[in-house]
């Protein structure tokens, strides 16, 4: 059973840190969210993946499969596909490579999935949404339909908003204000 409180718990305890750091999406910030101490931690996997999979069951019948960019998705889609065979509720996984292998299928897509197949998209930290939406690109370009966008955590800065306006419904486990963080206020247009 996912247990917000707990997961908050150790978010707090082992990924949240402060002091002045450089997010992937190239912008600033005085607090960082190293999401693979939780994602790869044994307790954290499952309150992530009894989350996820909750989210997943709310919003209607589940996709074919799920993943995300690797590295930061891949502990991430292990812990949601494991979850599933526990729950009855079988979902595959598959990860989406920042440069396609150079040997083999030459793919951006790894895994058990196929063209027009249904899958969300999983990811640790949203900001800007740019590590996801290029997940989205690939997966699409591979030919599947991505049907919905999950995190553990929203930094409420502009990532949410970003799939909304593209069309892909999104939902995270915790916000930036589940450990009493305001996000920034808006750059004025």
């Amino acid at each position: 059973m996912y247990d917000k409180d707990a997961l908050i718990g150790l978010m707090r305890q082992k990924a949240l840190r402060f002091g002045e750091f450089t997010l992937a999406s190239g912008k600033k910030a005085n607090y960082y969210l190293d999401g693979k101490q939780v994602t790869l931690d044994p307790d954290g996997a499952r309150l992530i993946a009894e989350g996820l999979l909750d989210l997943l069951l709310a919003a209607g019948p589940l996709p074919d499969a799920i993943g995300g960019m690797s590295i930061g998705a891949d502990p991430i889609t292990a812990a949601v596909v494991t979850m599933s065979a526990v729950r009855g509720t079988p979902l595959r996984g598959f990860m989406v490579r920042k440069q396609p292998k150079g040997h083999g299928t030459q793919q951006y897509i790894e895994g058990p999935v196929q063209p027009g197949q249904a899958v969300a998209i999983v990811e640790d930290v949203v900001t800007t949404g740019g590590s996801s939406l290029l997940a989205i690109e690939r997966a699409e370009a591979f030919g599947l339909m991505v049907v919905r966008v999950l995190a553990i955590v929203d930094r409420l800065e502009g990532g949410s908003a970003e799939f909304a306006r593209r069309g892909y419904p999104f939902a995270s486990l915790l916000t930036i204000r589940d450990f009493g963080i305001e996000p920034p206020a808006a750059d004025p247009a």
